[in-house]
């Protein structure tokens, strides 16, 4: 029998009790530990988003209190007049007879009014008439365009559209063999409103 010691307890039942104990927490420390919550884990601060630099559009000036913005440029391209269309193309008359020419000094052999034609008439009834100028001998004919308002066909054209299309005409086939040289016609004979046209001789009849 295990050998008692003071209080009643053998020293195998004290060793006992020891290794129980050890084993057990106390009661106030538990509920501690279960009445603490959980650490939270740190927090990392998000990172802040980086500058965006919106560029400045460029104004056509700087406003400021009581002035108006400069109004904007408007580029209008240049387009040649029929005059300076033909000024640019190169002289295939002799230059003493076209110095006269453009001074009003020579008188026209032959004439033709276009007025109030429709551009598909005009065209047909210039193209006889160069043709037949030529034939006869003429050397120059004045074509009366005038300035008007435009062709009066069903189709609305541009203003003046007679003015602008006879030089492209007199410088198409068939009646491009005839003309020799293209010229706006003197404020005698019209000034803007007609053109000089200077044919070649007819084939036989010599040089142009």
């Amino acid at each position: 029998m295990a050998r008692r010691g003071r209080g009643g307890l053998s020293e195998d039942d004290k060793a006992l009790w020891a290794q129980v104990a050890r084993s057990v927490s106390p009661m106030a420390a538990e509920r501690r530990r279960l009445a603490t919550p959980p650490a939270e884990p740190p927090r990392v601060p998000a990172p802040s988003p980086a500058p965006v630099s919106v560029p400045r559009l460029a104004l056509p000036g700087d406003f400021g209190l009581g002035r108006k913005a400069a109004p904007a440029r408007v580029h209008v391209a240049h387009l040649p007049s029929p005059a300076e269309r033909l000024a640019a193309q190169p002289l295939r008359m002799d230059a003493k007879t076209h110095r006269s020419l453009v001074r009003g000094k020579l008188r026209p052999d032959a004439r033709i009014d276009l007025h109030g034609m429709t551009l598909a008439v005009a065209k047909a009834e210039l193209t006889g008439f160069i043709l037949r100028a030529q034939a006869a001998g003429h050397r120059l004919v004045l074509v009366i365009t005038g300035k008007g308002k435009g062709d009066q066909g069903p189709l609305p054209v541009r203003s003046g559209a007679l003015r602008h299309e006879v030089p492209h005409w007199l410088h198409m086939a068939p009646a491009a063999q005839a003309v020799l040289q293209v010229v706006p016609a003197h404020v005698r004979h019209g000034g803007g409103g007609a053109y000089y046209v200077y044919l070649r001789r007819a084939r036989g009849a010599g040089a142009p």
